[in-house]
């Protein structure tokens, strides 16, 4: 029951990452829209959704069963951005321009190479660390909000690859291939080494 839960809340959060992807795609100005993106991520840390993202940072001070956690939270996410993409290209937002839009970001992405894509998804790992931690940190302070969405707008206007938001756009671009897979990996991989980076340095200086 737990574990399902866990699936239940991994698709919420991932069909969250979807609805501030469709809101970056639907706005011509990328500084807001990198801004508004930031729905997603606040949903997730609010309502403590099951985000691979903002869970993977902590794996340095967890037990081994945290690693089932985690793979269930990584396969809630996909399910849930693909629902959220399925969603959307049903509605009228999903517009020829909107179309044109996510082929253009999912094409720049696919067509990176593996180590390039690497170095930009553990930019996006630490970045998703210090707005997570920090939002669970700060409590009663209005850093903890603004921790939130700014992180998530430099890494978006970095060109920094979050793994999820990636699910996202490949599902709306119908782009899924062995290398969209092979491009998922790497990011995740990415993501989560970048993710554990502060960690880490934490752990090893003693500092909670």
């Amino acid at each position: 029951m737990e574990k399902a839960r866990q699936f239940v809340s991994a698709i919420l959060a991932g069909f969250m990452i979807g609805m501030g992807g469709t809101v970056f795609l639907s706005l011509d100005n990328k500084i807001l829209g990198a801004c508004m993106f930031g729905i997603g991520l606040f949903t997730v840390v609010v309502f403590q959704l099951q985000l691979f993202t903002g869970k993977i940072g902590y794996l340095p001070f967890e037990k081994k069963q945290y690693l089932m956690e985690l793979a269930i939270t990584w396969l809630g996410n996909l399910c849930g951005t693909f629902l959220m993409a399925k969603c959307v290209q049903n509605t009228r937002i999903f517009t020829s321009a909107m179309a044109e839009k996510v082929i253009s970001i999912t094409e720049t992405k696919l067509n990176d190479s593996f180590f390039s894509i690497f170095l930009l998804s553990v930019f996006c790992g630490i970045l998703m660390f210090i707005a997570v931690d920090t939002f669970k940190q700060q409590q009663g302070s209005a850093i903890r909000v603004i921790a939130v969405f700014i992180p998530v707008m430099v890494f978006i206007l970095s060109g920094f690859e979050h793994v999820i938001a990636n699910m996202y756009y490949f599902s709306m671009a119908q782009a899924w291939s062995l290398h969209t897979l092979l491009s998922i990996f790497v990011m995740t991989l990415g993501n989560s080494i970048g993710g554990m980076f502060i960690p880490f340095y934490q752990k090893g200086f003693h500092l909670k």
